[in-house]
């Protein structure tokens, strides 16, 4: 079997939630024996053909992004030609690039999609692009939404309920075992903070929350480690300045993997205080919850309130409301037994529904029944 994965990034180099799951998803098809070749833009105007972990990578050359769409006039051309060799072409949507270059392309091969996530903050390109998009996720023959949350609030997924198929996003979670050289390390960090330890990962952008968290901070019994970077740090840098919490928030930079699942052992309660759509799942709250960790995140009709279960698996706040976020956070800090059992309840919400085993044993079974209906037609 042979599969074409097709986004915008990858990682590495490029840190995300859609670029991690594509890495996960490819290498863990490749052990599986199927063969998986990744087609994603350069971010210079020069292809580049290399291979990742086993996995071949074709980066076309790119002239810019617009509205963090890249610009790729060659990309038709090399859909065309890696997909003509594939049984399955897999697109990670959304990415208008790559959909409208497969249009464009005239291929006709069987197309999955994983819809991550609406077009949310680009509506006037996305009203322009609309009916192209509808068009190519008419001709995909499976649709794979990663929460039920998502297929009953998606305006975009009501049209095509019945090719849609819910296969949540899974990690390695062998990956966030406590280690013996680790657990000195882990201890150091409590007693470096002292106090409750709060813990925000991702990526510092419009959706993530970060000004909402910064203003419940003085109300939070404990300190706030921020981990990451992005476009908005300086204005969050500020925000915190202004109003004198730098001895509360810890700006830690991006960290290696090693640095970020210590610092997930140390902390008391993780937080994704996401205010939009555009937070479609948080692949990070598994990750923190594979740690034995309860979570805060807010309630967007999203995958965020699937993973994290309220008061089962930590709590769901409403979006844009520091008082309730800073109210849920010190209920936990108070309620040692329940953070505890929340927990619990986590890293075995995690082991039973979101293991990357199971993700990529759903995935192939898409793939194996296109392939097998195909055969018989």
């Amino acid at each position: 079997m042979k599969v074409l994965q097709v986004y915008k990034d990858y990682y590495p180099p490029i840190k995300g939630g859609i670029e991690g799951h594509l890495n996960l998803l490819a290498n863990g098809l490749r052990q599986q024996g199927v063969a998986v070749e990744v087609l994603v833009s350069n971010t210079r105007p020069k292809l580049v053909r290399t291979g990742i972990q086993g996995v071949p990578i074709t980066k076309v050359p790119q002239l810019g992004r617009f509205q963090s769409a890249p610009l790729n006039p060659t990309l038709p051309y090399w859909i065309r030609k890696l997909g003509q060799k594939a049984d399955v072409l897999h697109f990670h949507f959304p990415n208008p690039t790559a959909e409208l270059s497969y249009l464009v392309s005239g291929l006709q091969r069987p197309v999955v999609v994983t819809y991550h996530s609406d077009i949310v903050r680009q509506k006037k390109m996305g009203k322009i692009i609309s009916p192209f998009l509808f068009l190519f996720l008419k001709k995909a023959h499976t649709i794979i939404v990663t929460s039920s949350n998502y297929l009953h609030s998606s305006r975009v997924l009501q049209n095509f309920k019945n090719k849609c198929k819910i296969i949540p996003h899974g990690i390695d979670i062998q990956r966030f075992a406590v280690l013996p050289e680790t657990c000195r390390t882990i201890e150091s960090l409590r007693q470096k903070y002292g106090g409750a330890i709060l813990l925000f990962v991702g990526r510092f952008r419009y959706y993530k929350g970060l000004d909402v968290l910064i203003e419940a901070t003085p109300r939070i019994n404990g300190k706030v480690l921020l981990i990451g970077s992005g476009p908005l740090e300086k204005n969050f840098q500020q925000q915190i300045a202004a109003a004198n919490l730098a001895d509360k928030v810890v700006f830690l930079g991006e960290v290696s993997d090693e640095e970020l699942h210590t610092y997930l052992h140390a902390c008391d309660v993780f937080l994704l205080p996401s205010t939009s759509r555009s937070e479609a799942f948080g692949i990070v709250q598994l990750e923190a919850m594979s740690c034995g960790k309860p979570v805060v995140c807010t309630e967007l009709t999203t995958g965020t309130s699937f993973v994290n279960q309220h008061e089962k698996t930590g709590l769901v706040v409403p979006p844009n409301d520091a008082a309730a976020l800073a109210a849920a956070v010190n209920f936990l800090l108070n309620h040692k037994e329940t953070r505890e059992k929340y927990g619990r309840a986590s890293l075995e919400r995690v082991t039973k529904y979101f293991t990357k085993e199971k993700m990529i044993a759903a995935t192939l079974q898409v793939y194996q029944n296109i392939i097998s209906t195909r055969r018989v037609n």
